[in-house]
């Protein structure tokens, strides 16, 4: 990001700088969200359960790493004096580990909770119809089986559309 924020929604630091950050696109850590009650305005437990697997700390270490190689490269190297986060006294895997931990944050782009599918373990069938009540189809992000490789949005728009279609009964037109 051509601004300098320890993380997106906070506010910008008061020096110049720019942002870089790390992401895995398909982590093999995955949370889970349970109804705790019966009541609709009881709140879920929510267990993100970010980073569960060693794949995924392994592979946001080297992230880290390879953005650093980046920022050293001769067109990059010019453009900032010194590496504010993590900040170039974390150096180990162990060390790197340790700030994403600490100083990472999320994007919010959760999907998955409602996912739908063909199988009998998927809360929606294949029109996004909640399997078991009638007249009740979801649609939204969390219908997605995965996380697809990008940001959520152009997605959950074409889930949006679908859907819309669906309920209109309008599928398969133009």
């Amino acid at each position: 990001m051509p601004l300098s924020v320890d993380k997106p929604g906070t506010p910008l630091h008061r020096y110049s700088g720019f942002t870089a950050s790390v992401y895995q696109c398909h982590p093999e850590s995955h949370g889970r969200v349970r109804i705790t009650s019966a009541d609709p305005s009881v709140a879920p437990r929510i267990e993100p359960r970010y980073f569960e697997r060693e794949i995924d700390r392994r592979t946001i270490v080297e992230g880290v790493k390879m953005l650093r190689e980046i920022h050293e490269q001769p067109a990059f190297r010019a453009l900032w004096d010194e590496e504010v986060v993590p900040g170039a006294a974390f150096e180990t895997d162990e060390q790197i580990w340790n700030a994403v931990r600490i100083m990472g944050g999320t994007v919010f782009h959760p999907v998955g909770t409602c996912r739908m599918g063909s199988d009998s373990t998927a809360v929606l069938d294949p029109q996004l119809r909640v399997r078991g009540i009638d007249n009740l189809r979801v649609i939204d992000a969390s219908v997605m089986p995965k996380i697809v490789s990008a940001n959520t949005n152009a997605a959950t728009l074409m889930v949006a559309e679908k859907g819309s279609a669906m309920v209109l009964g309008r599928e398969g037109r133009a």
